[in-house]
């Protein structure tokens, strides 16, 4: 891969932003130059200074005006329900049973798997995510198919195969022993080749009984380095069902903690209605609580205490994600306008630093993976988003009165979609001007 030279405005995060006055919290670089080699960042400054160490023969691309920033991550999602994505449901298991176990049972064929790979990472690509988390469905050729096709991009992505052995159609059914192995292969298969990480997957607790519970138990004790990944406490009915099928437990979250899947690089999807007790149990885990914003008003599902949860005495470690197809949007800007809303609705202020830290170094360092995500430092790889905040003629006119980084980032969560992403870079690589136009 030859050396290139990207020039533009840079913007990346030292740390979580304390208001929107915190300077102190991003690097910005009004004119800057990304050097990038093999897909990893070289060096990152002023386009001048970077310029004079670059070698003379390499190749430079010119973004300006546009603002470079690390590629967004989305940290929740399914991989099997782009066509269920919009469909019209009443609540949260209407929706599951009505629309999205149906279409998941497709997933047992291996073309058909494929085929919605493809279009998945097109997706990613075009709303300028490099990293995701996503479930695949039941069978092990989904996950298959969404590994063998972030392998083929060179992208780094989070998934697994779902376990679950009861609540749901014949033909999205496992065993406790047959998600065990299939997970283990899944694991041997994909996990660690090109840039792939497997999660241990159990849907939720109401699709699993105890013996898989157990069976997951006995993978995060056998794999103590990977992923963990599953639902808590979304909608009020749901709590109330798993309760009733696990009557030992204090409550929801104290189900996961009896079979060892509470911990540190647990994502727990959407938490809205957490008690104290639980919140303070995640906290002391390190467990990481992920909102859906728009998926949770898509379904009525409740108001996420983003903020609080973060201000609690004993903090609950928070990410952002899509959760398409419950959510309504593959756009990570789409997703932290809802968010914002959603705190405004609860007499909170997202300011425009929090949302850009969440969606690039919030969520790489909720996924234990910043080390090599999330910012634009030397030695990180280069997947990256420049984003066009005149990229419609509306943005274009308020861009006329815009005066301050803030304003700007602002404008862009809250007016910007696909539209908004100039490009978007995968380990070096320019990827969204590349798609295909089918």
């Amino acid at each position: 891969m030859t050396m290139i030279l990207l020039r533009g405005r840079l913007l990346s995060f030292r740390h979580t932003p304390h208001g929107i006055d915190d300077t102190g919290s991003y690097y910005f670089e009004a004119d800057g130059g990304l050097l990038i080699d093999k897909g990893v960042i070289q060096a990152a400054g002023d386009y001048a200074t970077v310029k004079a160490g670059a070698p003379d023969d390499v190749a430079e691309i010119d973004h300006r005006p546009h603002l470079i920033m690390p590629g967004f991550i989305d940290t929740h999602l399914h991989f099997p329900q782009m066509q269920v994505i919009g469909s019209y449901a009443a609540n949260l298991l209407e929706w599951l049973n009505t629309y999205t176990f149906p279409e998941e049972c497709r997933f047992v064929e291996s073309a058909h798997a494929d085929r919605i790979a493809g279009h998945f990472y097109d997706e990613l690509i075009r709303h300028g995510t490099t990293t995701a988390v996503a479930y695949c469905s039941v069978h092990k050729a989904s996950a298959d198919a969404y590994f063998a096709e972030a392998l083929r991009r060179g992208m780094c992505m989070v998934g697994g195969k779902v376990m679950m052995d009861r609540n749901a159609p014949q033909g999205l059914l496992d065993t406790p022993q047959t998600s065990y192995d299939e997970t283990r292969q899944v694991i041997a298969d994909w996990h660690g080749k090109g840039r792939n990480h497997v999660a241990i997957t159990p849907r939720f607790a109401i699709t699993s009984t105890p013996a898989q519970m157990e069976a997951a138990g006995a993978l995060a004790s056998e794999f103590p380095d990977l992923h963990i990944q599953t639902h808590l406490s979304e909608n009020h009915d749901e709590i109330r069902y798993t309760c009733e099928l696990y009557p030992e437990a204090i409550d929801y979250t104290d189900i996961y903690a009896r079979y060892g899947l509470l911990g540190r690089k647990t994502l727990f999807g959407h938490c809205i209605h957490l008690s104290d007790r639980e919140a303070d149990a995640m906290s002391e885990a390190e467990a990481v609580a992920v909102h859906c914003p728009t998926s949770n008003l898509f379904l009525g599902s409740g108001l996420f205490p983003l903020k609080k949860m973060r201000a609690r005495e004993n903090a609950v470690r928070v990410a952002v994600a899509t959760d398409i197809g419950g959510g309504s949007s593959y756009s990570m800007l789409r997703t932290m306008d809802e968010a914002y809303k959603i705190q405004q609705l609860l007499g909170e202020r997202l300011n425009p630093l929090e949302s850009f830290h969440l969606m690039t170094r919030g969520n790489a360092e909720a996924l234990s993976l910043s080390q090599r995500l999330g910012t634009l430092e030397p030695g990180k790889d280069a997947d990256l988003v420049v984003l066009n905040a005149a990229a419609t003629p509306a943005m274009a006119l308020k861009m006329e009165v815009v005066k301050a980084l803030t304003e700007e980032l602002f404008l862009l969560q809250t007016m910007g979609d696909d539209r908004a992403i100039a490009e978007t870079y995968v380990a070096g690589r320019p990827a969204k001007s590349t798609l295909r136009q089918s």
